[in-house]
C-alpha cells in the first residue's frame, strides 16, 4: 500500500485547520459568555475592561470564518 505525501499532507492539514477554528470558536464563544454575563476578570492586579472582550469575539470569530471557508 503506498499513501500519496499530498494526499497526508492535505489531509493533516484539514484536521488542524478544523482544531484551529474550533478552538477560536469557543474562544470567541467564551468572550461573548464574559460580556453577556458580566463576569470581572483581573491579570494580575489589572481589572480588564469587558470592551476588551469584545475584541476577543470579533477577532476569533472572522478567523474562524476565513479558516471555514478557506477549506471550501
Amino acid at each position: 500500500m503506498i499513501i500519496e505525501a499530498d494526499h497526508l499532507e492535505a489531509s493533516t492539514m484539514k484536521t488542524g485547520s478544523k482544531l484551529a477554528i474550533v478552538l477560536f470558536v469557543l474562544s470567541a464563544i467564551g468572550h461573548l459568555l464574559r460580556l453577556i454575563v458580566g463576569v470581572p476578570m483581573t491579570v494580575g492586579e489589572w481589572g480588564v475592561p469587558h470592551w476588551i472582550s469584545a475584541f476577543g469575539v470579533i477577532v476569533p470569530a472572522i478567523v474562524a470564518y476565513l479558516l471555514w471557508k478557506e477549506g471550501k
